[in-house]
């Protein structure tokens, strides 16, 4: 059996003259077409990791994500050798293509996907008889787990023929299908996986302008009083979020036949991503009333100046008026020498 192997990051370093593609590979679909999705080759090569000869094809989405995709073969990848040696050949290609700086926060998503292409069985009843060893490969652990939890993992599956079927989970996949036609599922789980790291980068950059929002106002005692220069970059900032939130939200408005949408609906639930979407909506939202507020005082703050500076200017006139009366009026006399 093959192991597809993927890694999606966040990469915006803009490529020199690139070369944009389009989605390819999809089952009886010739019109379907990604809405607003960019994808920019980087190369392929084939490296050695732990005696395993593995073929790394790596692309970038909308200048905004990179997307490796490794595959490697496994003679039998339920057993417990082959996890352990699974889980050195993946960890060391992350130590390979994504950077240190996204390791370490976690900002990135790998994502496992069993390749089957033979079996003596219906695809049903391979996974019904192997529910056990597909759950701890999905989730790379030998653990016991118990029949509800096996059930939850392997309950997800989408059938495009009788000898073709997809299973989903959030941590990886299996796709049984004849000819090793696996080519239009794993792009799909590519778009799934690519859309959940634009939403977290998202909640990120959200996050991001609420602590900078939190560090100039609220954290002191001695608040900093509110700029229209640090107002207005915050604003520009939190423009910049909505745009990419509502094109991260309109990329696949399209889906070209029956099983792609199916299979496409199954991955968006089990990757939670209208959960996503709906969460970063809510910050967005409760951003927008912040920034709101802070302009409400600002104007205000403004307001108030204004006022005082206009009282104080009527003051002086009055002063100045008292001054030219009492002076036209004899009241006020200087001495002569």
């Amino acid at each position: 059996m093959e192991i597809c192997y993927l890694i999606a990051f966040p990469d915006t370093e803009t490529k020199a003259a690139p070369i944009k593609e389009s989605i390819k590979g999809l089952k009886d679909a010739p019109y379907f077409q990604p809405v607003d999705i960019d994808v920019i080759s980087l190369g392929d090569e084939t490296v050695l990791i732990e005696g395993y000869a593995v073929s790394v094809v790596r692309h970038q989405y909308d200048e905004w994500v990179q997307m490796v995709e490794a595959r490697f073969s496994l003679k039998d990848p339920f057993d417990s050798a082959a996890l352990q040696e699974r889980a050195k050949v993946e960890d060391t290609l992350k130590s390979r293509y994504i950077p240190m700086e996204y390791r370490q926060s976690g900002l990135f998503e790998e994502y496992t996907i069993l390749l089957v292409d033979a079996i003596r069985q219906t695809p049903d009843k391979w996974i019904d008889r192997n529910a056990l060893e597909i759950s701890r490969f999905i989730r790379s652990q030998r653990d016991t787990f118990d029949k509800n939890e096996i059930n939850e993992i392997v309950m997800s599956r989408t059938r495009y023929s009788a000898t073709e079927l997809t299973l989903v989970d959030w941590e990886g996949a299996v796709i049984i299908a004849p000819n090793a036609d696996y080519e239009s599922d794993i792009v799909l789980l590519k778009i799934g996986n690519y859309q959940l790291l634009r939403y977290r980068m998202l909640d990120n950059s959200i996050e991001q302008l609420l602590d900078k929002i939190n560090e100039s106002f609220f954290q002191n005692r001695r608040r900093p009083r509110a700029t229209r220069g640090l107002i207005r970059q915050i604003a520009e900032h939190k423009l910049e979020v909505m745009l990419d939130f509502e094109r991260t939200e309109q990329t696949l408005l399209l889906i070209g036949d029956w099983y792609t949408a199916k299979l496409y609906e199954a991955i968006q639930s089990e990757l939670y991503l209208k959960d996503w979407k709906d969460s970063v909506r809510a910050k967005l939202d409760n951003l927008e009333s912040i920034v709101q507020t802070i302009k409400d005082n600002l104007s205000i703050s403004w307001e108030n100046l204004m006022d005082q500076i206009q009282l104080a200017l009527w003051m002086i006139l009055l002063f100045g008026y008292l001054y030219l009366y009492f002076l036209d009026a004899g009241w006020i006399t200087f001495p002569v020498n």
